[in-house]
C-alpha cells in the first residue's frame, strides 16, 4: 500500500494551489499557546480575584453561578478593560512571547508554521483556515517572503480580492486575538455570519482539503459548512494524532476523507513539504546547460535543507560524466598516441566533464566541511583510475576527469579560503589499480602520472614545456573561473598557491623525502610563489596554532611541523627550481 502522506504530497504537487490547509490549536499548543476557551476561564480567574471570591478548582462553574451564564470572551474582556489598548494589553502575554519564552522557543512559528510557509512560498499552497487567534501562520509566512491576506472578521471578507488573485490568504475563522469579535462561546461557534459561511461553501467545494490538529468537537458551524458541501472534486486529507472524535468520524464520512495517523503536526507537515519539493526536483528535466547545473547547484548550497538534492546533483553530473566518457571515443586500445589523438581526447573528456567543472569552481568557493562527503565520493570514482591492458597512455589518461575536478574544487577553495574544506578534500582516499590506497593529491596531481616526456608533450602546443599538464591545465581551468576569479594574476596566485598546498600535502601524508614530489607551475612562478610562503608564513608567525593554516592539518598539525614544511618547500624551489620550456 502506498503511504497516504505519500499520496497527500504528490496530490498537492501536481495540483499546486488546490488544496486548502484547516488547521486547529494543534498545531499552535506545543508552540505554548493557550487555546480560546483556556484564555476565558483564565479571564473568569482574574475577574474572580477582582471580586474577592474563589474559583478553585472550576472558574467555569464559579462564573456560571455568579452572572448565571457561561462565561464569554467577549464579556469578560470588557468587565476586565474598558479600552481597546488595555484589551490589547491584556491579552497580549497569553500570544506573543516575553524574553524568557522567546530564549526557550515558545511563542513562536514551529516547524509545521515553517513548512506550511513554504509550501505557500512555493505556490502550492494559497488558502489556510485556521481556528487559532494568534499570529504564528502569518509570521511564519512573512520570514518565507510571503505577504498573506489575513482575513479575521466579515468587515476584511467584503472587501478582499477574489481567491484567484490572492498569493495566499489566511481566514481566521474566529478571529484574531487583538479583536475582542473573536468567536469562542458555543453560540457563536454553532453559527457564523453569512459573509464567512459564503467564503468557505466556495472553499469547500471548489478546493482540496488538508486537516491537522482540527479535533471537530466544539465548531459547530465549520463542521456544518464542510459537511454541506456538495462537490467532491478533490480528497480530503484528514491528519490525526489520536482517534477521532464522534464529530471528526461523521465528517471522515461524510467526505470520504483519507484518515492519515501521524504523531504530530510538526513531523507530519515537514514530511509533505519535503515530499512535495523532492517530487518536484524529480519533476524537473536533468539541467540542459551548464548555467542551469551550477544555478540549482548555488540553490542548494544556500540552505541546509537541500543537502540531498545537492548530493543528488553532483551524483546525477557525476553519472553522466561517467556514461559519456565510456563509448569508443575512449577505447584504450585505439588509436595510435599522437599529437593530434591525445590533443583530441583530451578536449573530448574536458567536454564531458565541463558541467562538473563550472559546478566544482562553485562548490569549492561556497563549501563547507559537511559537503566534503559528496565531493569525496565523486573523486573517488573507480572509473577515473587507471586500469590495466590496452594502451598505456590511454589507460593513464583516465586520470584526467579527477585532475579536473581536485583542481576546479581547490581553486575555489583557495580563493574563498576554504582551508578546513581542502585539508579534507586533500585527504580523500583514491583507490587506484593496483589497490593501492591514495589520498587525491598523490593519485591526481599531473606531475606523478605525466611527467616530463610523457605523453603530455604531445598535446598540441605543449611540445616544449616543462610540466606540459600543468601548463595545460592552468589554461583550461581559467575559462570556468572567470566569473569566481576575474583577475589574471589573481588567478595565477590562486593557481600556483594550491599547487604548493598539494606539493606540502604530499610529503606529509606521504614522506619526509622531497624527491619526486609533487611539482608545479610555481617552480619557474618565482615572484607569485614568494608571495605565497610570506602569507602563510605570516600566519603562522602571528596566530601559531590557532592559524588557519595550522588548524586545516594540510601539511601539518602544529605551527611548528608546518614550518619544516614550508622551510622544506624553499628550499626544494631553489635547488629544484626549472625552466618554463625546455
Amino acid at each position: 500500500m502506498i503511504d497516504p502522506i505519500e499520496s497527500l504530497s504528490f496530490a498537492i504537487q501536481t495540483n499546486p494551489g488546490v488544496y486548502a490547509l484547516l488547521l486547529g490549536s494543534g498545531i499552535s499548543r506545543p508552540a505554548g499557546i493557550p487555546t480560546g476557551w483556556e484564555i476565558t476561564l483564565d479571564l473568569a480567574e482574574k475577574l474572580a480575584v477582582l471580586c474577592a471570591e474563589a474559583c478553585e478548582p472550576d472558574p467555569e462553574h464559579w462564573f456560571r453561578g455568579r452572572f448565571g451564564k457561561p462565561p464569554d470572551y467577549s464579556v469578560l474582556l470588557d468587565e476586565l478593560a474598558k479600552t481597546p489598548t488595555e484589551r490589547q494589553q491584556l491579552l497580549r502575554p497569553y500570544f506573543e512571547a516575553n524574553e524568557q519564552e522567546r530564549e526557550e522557543g515558545l511563542k513562536q512559528p514551529t516547524a509545521a508554521h515553517h513548512a506550511i510557509a513554504q509550501l505557500a512560498a512555493q505556490g502550492f499552497v494559497k488558502v489556510i483556515i485556521t481556528t487559532n487567534f494568534d499570529r504564528l501562520t502569518e509570521s511564519a509566512l512573512r520570514e518565507a517572503g510571503v505577504e498573506p491576506a489575513v482575513l479575521s472578521s466579515p468587515d476584511d471578507l467584503k472587501g478582499a480580492l477574489p481567491l484567484p488573485h490572492m498569493q495566499c490568504c489566511v481566514l481566521k475563522i474566529h478571529g484574531d486575538y487583538l479583536d475582542t469579535r473573536i468567536r469562542n462561546t458555543p453560540d457563536e461557534l454553532d453559527e457564523y455570519p453569512e459573509e464567512i459561511n459564503r467564503f468557505l461553501d466556495r472553499v469547500f467545494d471548489e478546493f482540496g482539503l488538508v486537516v491537522c490538529g482540527w479535533s471537530a468537537k466544539w465548531d459547530g458551524a465549520l463542521l456544518d459548512a464542510i459537511c454541506r458541501t456538495p462537490a467532491r472534486r478533490f480528497t480530503t486529507f484528514w491528519a490525526a494524532d489520536r482517534e477521532p472524535s464522534d464529530e471528526a468520524q461523521r465528517l471522515i464520512e461524510n467526505r470520504r476523507a483519507e484518515v492519515i495517523p501521524i504523531e504530530d503536526a510538526d513531523s507530519f507537515l515537514q514530511k509533505v513539504q519535503h515530499k512535495v519539493e523532492a517530487i518536484e526536483e524529480f519533476r524537473k528535466p536533468h539541467p540542459l546547460s551548464t548555467e542551469a547545473a551550477v544555478a540549482s547547484l548555488k540553490r542548494f548550497l544556500s540552505e541546509p535543507r537541500y543537502k540531498i538534492q545537492l548530493a543528488d546533483l553532483i551524483d546525477e553530473t557525476v553519472e553522466r560524466v561517467i556514461e559519456e566518457t565510456s563509448g569508443p571515443d575512449f577505447d584504450a586500445n585505439n588509436p595510435p598516441p599522437t599529437t593530434e589523438t591525445v590533443t583530441s581526447r583530451t578536449r573530448k573528456y574536458e567536454a564531458a566533464c565541463s558541467t562538473l567543472i563550472a559546478m566544482a569552481t562553485v562548490g569549492g568557493r561556497w563549501a563547507e566541511v559537511e559537503h566534503c562527503k559528496t565531493w569525496q565520493r565523486a573523486l573517488q570514482q573507480p572509473s577515473w583510475t587507471p586500469r590495466p591492458g590496452g594502451i598505456v597512455e590511454w589507460s593513464d589518461l583516465r586520470l584526467y576527469p579527477g585532475m579536473l575536478l581536485l583542481y576546479a574544487l581547490g581553486l575555489g577553495a583557495v580563493e574563498a579560503d576554504r582551508l578546513a574544506f581542502l585539508g579534507h578534500l586533500f585527504s580523500t582516499a583514491v583507490r587506484r589499480e593496483n589497490n593501492e590506497r591514495l589520498t587525491a593529491v598523490q593519485a591526481f596531481a599531473p606531475y606523478h602520472r605525466f611527467e616530463p616526456g610523457s605523453p603530455m608533450t604531445m598535446l598540441e602546443g605543449m611540445e616544449n614545456y616543462q610540466l606540459p599538464l600543468n601548463e595545460w591545465m592552468f589554461n583550461t581551468l581559467r575559462k570556468f573561473t572567470k566569473g569566481l576569479i576575474p583577475d589574471e594574476d589573481r588567478y595565477r596566485l590562486d593557481f600556483v598557491k594550491l599547487e604548493m598546498l598539494m606539493s606540502m600535502n604530499s610529503v606529509y601524508r606521504r614522506s619526509p623525502d622531497w624527491r619526486g614530489q609533487t611539482r608545479g607551475i610555481f617552480l619557474y612562478n618565482f615572484e607569485t610563489a614568494g608571495v605565497v610562503l610570506q602569507e602563510i608564513t605570516d600566519s603562522i608567525a602571528d596566530h601559531r596554532d590557532d592559524s588557519p593554516f595550522v588548524k586545516a592539518d594540510i601539511f601539518g598539525q602544529t605551527s611548528e611541523d608546518c614550518m619544516q614544511r614550508i622551510d622544506g618547500l624553499q628550499q626544494w624551489i631553489s635547488t629544484k627550481a626549472i625552466r618554463r620550456f625546455s
